[in-house]
């Protein structure tokens, strides 16, 4: 069972930054990919972007691409998720979900672990 944390979020204005983390109390949280979603009042479960356990293949979904930025470091079992040019349809419960093994999913089925998850709220 990993248990995953996520911190990082909170009130920023329109254009603001925030970077989430996700850390794991496992340690070969080296061995899973990882995704973050995030999840509007009202709207479906979005993704928004996983990486692979090594780093090496990374995706986007494409409301955030060029403006968010994921990255692991395994020596802290932590992926984090950099956000640039936050917009107000940014605000939304963001959690990270991992599974054990070497590929990231874009669907959320695919993970077997998530975490609590943190707001983000960007104000206009």
């Amino acid at each position: 069972q990993v248990q995953l944390v996520e911190s990082g979020g909170g009130l920023v204005q329109a254009g603001g930054s925030l970077r989430l983390s996700c850390a794991a109390d496992e340690r070969t949280f080296n061995y899973y990919a990882v995704g973050w979603f995030r999840q509007a009042p009202g709207k479906e479960r979005e993704f928004v972007a996983a990486i692979s356990w090594s780093g090496g293949t990374i995706y986007y979904g494409d409301s955030v691409k060029g403006r968010f930025t994921i990255s692991r470091d395994n020596a802290k079992n932590t992926v984090y998720l950099q956000m640039n040019n936050l917009k107000p349809e940014d605000t939304a419960e963001y959690c990270c979900a991992a599974v054990y093994g070497p590929v990231p999913f874009i669907a959320g089925a695919r993970y077997d672990y998530w975490g609590q998850g943190t707001r983000v709220t960007v104000s206009s």
